[in-house]
């Protein structure tokens, strides 16, 4: 008697699966019917996308693209800039000059060509300048590596040519950072360095302190340049931004000269430091 109600339960749980087995293969033949019926209602209504290009294709027509198309990424375009940091007016005890400090670069977000060029002008004459020619990398999203040729010229010293190695970027706290190593003829050797942070004190004034040193492996009696530490600037400007792109400024900035450069300085009659006053014009496009 157990032998048959065990069979019998058998038969019965194997007959509750094919009914069930049955009910889903209908029910899933249905909704499928369903999907069919309302994609196509959804469709009718809709115009055909090549209905008005005259059998015209994306690569066959009057209006096709003369090469195959070429998906471009955003770091693959290139693009250039022109930055004016300073373009102003000095006025010392001694003499008062025009000051230009101008860079420009043409290329990729990772590789760059980038023009420097600095110099001052005294009585309508270009008294000294320095111009660097440099590629750059990237090296990360903040700092570039830059290699390539400075020239220095002088009105009444002599020029020198360097080869130039250095880094340039924004360092934590918002500080832009140049730095270059030289390395001339003779074995001459020198390192420029300048930091600027802006503190914006409204939406459209800024304050700008400035630091910048130089330092030299050699004496150089020629342009009146001692070794060691050459030189430190210190400034502020304040800048009032009528665009972001064009901005007029005045600030005061104080040099000094150390070492060698200090003698040579004062053997000429030049003091071994000044305050200037300034005033100009920052804009870059």
């Amino acid at each position: 008697m157990k032998r048959f109600i065990s069979i019998t339960n058998s038969f019965v749980t194997i007959a509750l699966s094919v009914v069930t087995l049955q009910v889903n293969y209908v029910w899933a033949e249905t909704a499928h019917e369903m999907e069919q019926m309302q994609t196509s209602l959804a469709t009718e209504g809709l115009r055909n996308p090549h209905a008005y290009s005259n059998g015209f294709t994306l690569t066959d027509g009057p209006f096709s693209p003369p090469t195959p198309l070429r998906l471009t990424l955003a770091d693959e375009h290139s693009f250039w800039a022109v930055l004016g940091d300073r373009l102003e007016y000095q006025n010392s005890s001694s003499e008062d000059a025009i000051v230009y400090d101008l860079q420009a670069w043409y290329g990729t977000t990772y590789d760059r060509l980038v023009i420097k060029t600095e110099g001052d002008i005294v009585e309508s004459s270009l008294e000294e300048s320095s111009t660097d020619l440099l590629w750059a990398h990237a090296l990360n999203s903040n700092f570039d590596a830059q290699v390539g040729f400075r020239l220095d010229q002088y009105k009444d010293g002599k020029n020198r040519k360097w080869l130039a190695f250095g880094s340039q970027g924004l360092a934590p706290y918002w500080f832009e950072v140049d730095v270059t190593g030289y390395i001339g003829d003779k074995g001459r050797t020198a390192l420029t360095a300048e930091a600027e942070y802006e503190l914006f004190l409204t939406q459209r004034l800024i304050m700008q302190p400035r630091a910048e040193l130089s330092l030299y492996g050699k004496s150089d009696p020629e342009n009146n340049i001692g070794s060691g530490l050459s030189d430190i600037s210190l400034g502020v400007r304040f800048r009032y931004e009528f665009s972001r792109q064009f901005a007029p400024y005045i600030g005061v900035e104080a040099e000094r000269a150390y070492g060698g450069t200090a003698d040579y300085r004062s053997v000429s009659g030049d003091g071994r430091s000044q305050t200037l006053l300034t005033a100009g014009l920052r804009f870059w496009f």
